[in-house]
């Protein structure tokens, strides 16, 4: 079951029915049952005619039920804190209770090269998300299918990747990995999903409703790795109170620097329950 859903008025909307599909994701926010899940809204980007009532009529519409708007194709820190100030007033006027986060989109070269300032900009700010394709279109890469490095040696991403990551981890925000194009090729999706995890990344897009198990597979941990966390971080604690400043535990040393590694896999365990 996926973490997250994005209704979109972007790439997956013609111009011609852009306004009708903000009543259409308006219903769906207010009418379904989305359970745990994180409800966002994808919307058009500050150069197009949409972006204004995009976020005029979805956020007076259903701001309740809205847990972040996903600006597409900034520029610039200033592209998004139009949206900051939007909802910013659009809060104020409607009485919402909460306030609505902010995702980024870092699709454009332009964006890449002030992702820190992009990252740090607005205190709605909660995930950057590394759009591939369009940034494959905005730097002229040589490629066909999105997320697929094409005839460049290695992984052409990689540096865009690490950059969005380093960006969004300095402002303790969280970094998700792109879409996929290829849903029929579950080995070529888990191997750029294991990438994005070996950099830091706690999530892939899924395009396609087969992707979602094999995202959630990677990004999940095992159950026997987090017990093993348990057991290592337990250890340490207990020779740190002892004035230890490591401990070895089935062989393995760990100390102050690896107890942050055993960290990161029980933050995530103690999101989701495990």
């Amino acid at each position: 079951m996926a973490d997250h859903v994005f209704c979109d008025l972007e790439d997956a909307v013609a111009p011609s029915a852009k306004v009708a599909a903000r009543d259409s994701i308006v219903r769906a926010l207010n009418e379904h049952d989305w359970g745990r899940k994180t409800r966002c809204v994808r919307i058009n980007d500050v150069t197009t005619p949409w972006c204004h009532g995009d976020i005029i009529t979805v956020v007076e519409g259903a701001g309740e039920n809205i847990d972040t708007i996903m600006l597409t194709k900034p520029r610039t820190a200033a592209d998004v804190m139009f949206l900051h100030h939007m909802l910013e007033q659009l809060e104020q006027k409607l009485g919402l209770k909460r306030k609505i986060g902010i995702e980024v989109l870092i699709e454009e070269v332009e964006a890449l090269q002030n992702v820190e300032e992009i990252a740090t900009c607005s205190d709605r700010m909660e995930c950057l998300i590394f759009g591939m394709g369009d940034y494959s279109a905005s730097q002229g890469i040589d490629t066909r299918a999105i997320g697929e490095s094409g005839a460049y040696p290695g992984d052409i991403f990689h540096y865009a990747r690490f950059r969005v990551t380093m960006a969004a981890r300095a402002a303790g925000i969280d970094a998700v990995d792109g879409p996929f194009s290829n849903f029929r090729s579950p080995e070529a999706y888990r191997e750029q999903a294991i990438q994005a995890r070996s950099l830091g990344m706690v999530g892939k897009w899924a395009i396609h409703p087969a992707q979602i198990e094999w995202g959630l597979d990677v990004f999940t941990p095992a159950a026997e790795t987090v017990a093993e966390a348990r057991k290592l971080e337990a250890a340490y604690l207990e020779a740190e109170a002892q004035g230890l400043g490591a401990a070895q535990v089935d062989g393995k040393m760990i100390d102050a620097a690896t107890a942050r590694l055993v960290r990161n896999t029980l933050i995530k365990a103690d999101l989701i329950g495990m």
